[in-house]
This record gives C-alpha cells, sequence and structure tokens, in this order.
C-alpha cells in the first residue's frame, strides 16, 4: 500500500483536541485548517524545482522556484471545504476544483452531486483532501472522476483513516498515494471512524 503516516507532534496534539466532543466549532475548523498547513509541508516534499535567475538587493543570482504548473487542490465536499485554507496558506497560487458527494444513510455508498475542475487538471499535481477516509468509497468515488477529466498525478490527504478505507482506495487505486495523520481502529456498524471525532462536517459547519 502506498500509505504515508505523518506522525508529527504537532499533528498529533492537534488531531487530539478535534477529537474531544467539547471543542467548539470554531476550534474545529482552525485546527483543521492548522493540521493540513503541517501535512501540505511533509505532502508536498517532492514537487519538482528548476533554476531561476533572480536579483537581490545584493547582485544576480540563480535560486530555486517551484517549476510549472502548480498544484490543483479538490476538496471532496463538504467536510474537504475545512482543509482548503490550510492548502492555499502554502500555495497561493492553486487552483481549487470541488467534487460533491453525499453517503446513502442506509447502504453507506457515495452519490455524485457536483463536479468542477480546472480545465487544466490533466497538467497538475492533484491534492484530493478529506478530513477522513472511512469507507473509502468517496474518495475511490472522486478520483475515478478526476481521472475520467485527464487527471494523472494524484494524491489523497486526510487526517484520520480507517483500515478499511484505506485498503478499498489502495485496492481501486494503486497508484494514487495516501497522506494520513491517524489510522484508527475500526469503522463501527454505521460507517463511522473509531474512535474518530465524529461527522467532520458537521462539527466544521456547526450543523447536525
Amino acid at each position: 500500500m502506498n500509505v504515508i503516516k505523518l506522525d508529527h507532534p504537532l499533528i498529533q496534539h492537534k488531531t487530539s483536541i478535534l477529537r474531544q466532543k467539547e471543542t467548539t466549532n470554531k476550534e474545529f475548523r482552525e485546527n483543521i485548517e492548522e493540521i493540513t498547513m503541517l501535512m501540505c509541508y511533509e505532502a508536498l516534499r517532492d514537487l519538482p524545482l528548476e533554476d531561476v535567475e533572480i536579483e537581490t538587493p545584493i547582485c544576480k543570482t540563480t535560486q530555486k522556484m517551484l517549476k510549472g504548473k502548480k498544484l490543483a487542490i479538490v476538496p471532496i465536499l463538504r467536510a474537504g471545504l475545512g482543509m482548503v485554507n490550510g492548502m492555499l496558506n502554502l500555495v497561493p497560487a492553486a487552483k481549487v476544483g470541488h467534487i460533491g458527494m453525499y453517503r446513502d444513510e442506509e447502504t453507506l455508498q457515495p452519490h455524485e452531486y457536483y463536479c468542477k475542475l480546472p480545465n487544466d487538471i490533466d497538467e497538475r499535481l492533484i491534492v484530493v483532501v478529506d478530513p477522513m477516509l472511512a469507507t473509502g468509497g468517496s474518495a475511490v468515488d472522486a478520483i475515478t472522476q478526476i481521472k475520467s477529466y485527464g487527471g494523472k498525478h494524484i494524491k489523497f490527504l486526510c487526517i484520520i483513516a480507517a483500515p478499511e478505507g484505506i485498503e478499498t482506495l489502495s485496492k481501486a487505486h494503486p497508484d494514487v498515494e495516501i497522506i494520513c495523520a491517524n489510522v484508527d481502529e475500526k469503522l463501527n456498524e454505521n460507517g463511522y471512524i473509531v474512535p474518530g471525532l465524529g461527522d467532520a462536517g458537521d462539527r466544521i459547519f456547526g450543523t447536525k
């Protein structure tokens, strides 16, 4: 499996804040953004660079800058929206696509209702973001959709993953790197991650 776990102490500390049921919506949103920014730093370690001539106040010099097209961030709606600003704080030139999914509460299967991607998606590194990788169904369908539009170089970034979701996504898209901060115990009978943090979308947006 192509899985990278980022267990930096700051990420672990902030994730524990997310898990606490008494954490407010404001605190939850802030910590989601901060965790994403910390993860983004490591997740984009392999971005290509090129030599560029610049001029400092002292002299001309050749230095490194990002090469070619910047990345595309694709949140899976709606919880994935909470991770976008954390990515944009580090890569403000990135383009942002959106894929809307909802989960059938009885079958636990994902259903797509919206997809809007940058026109040059095939030329960009694509980072699909969703705080939770539970059953893996939404991630699999979102990445399948992105590939149908020509997307090739894709990473999936989440904060908490279930073993079942990792296995499902890895089998469906073995070429996609999965980057997570925590691998939890399991899914319960309702498809929620245990111990998890509840419904990330509800906690981000203050809905029930």
